[in-house]
Formats: structure tokens, C-alpha cells, sequence
């Protein structure tokens, strides 16, 4: 995962402590254990147990999912 890290290193456009804003331009497949909304994060969603599956080299960022795909998700 270095490339990773080396692509939200040359891609950040804010800092906020440990969190980072960045310009997007890769796409990753996650996977959760759960979603819940959460008043906590500013996306309004926290997923239970994310982990990085894979680098989707295949999928364009434009074609990635949405938060609104992933509030469609909650229960």
C-alpha cells in the first residue's frame, strides 16, 4: 500500500490533524462488516470493520460509488 500512500500524499489539498482532504483520482474497493449514520463523521455515515480490498485500476473515479449510494445502504 505505499503507492497509496504516496498518491494521498500528493494529492491532499487540506490537513485536519491525521485526516486529509484530497483531489480524487484513485478508487478503492472496501468492504464493512455494517453502515450507520453518525452524526460524529462529516460524511454523516461510519461503516463497522473497513478494510481496503483491492485497487480498482478498472473503474474510472467518476464511475466510483457516492455517499448517497451508501445511505441507500442503511437500514
Amino acid at each position: 500500500m505505499h503507492l497509496v500512500d504516496q498518491r494521498i500524499r500528493q494529492t491532499t489539498t487540506e490537513k485536519f490533524g491525521p485526516v486529509r482532504s484530497v483531489t480524487p483520482t484513485l478508487v478503492v474497493e472496501l468492504g464493512f462488516e455494517g453502515i450507520q449514520a453518525s452524526p460524529r463523521h462529516k460524511s454523516g455515515l461510519a461503516v463497522r470493520f473497513p478494510r481496503m480490498l483491492r485497487l480498482r485500476w478498472d473503474k474510472p473515479v467518476d464511475e466510483a460509488d457516492t455517499l448517497a449510494t451508501l445511505r441507500a445502504l442503511l437500514p
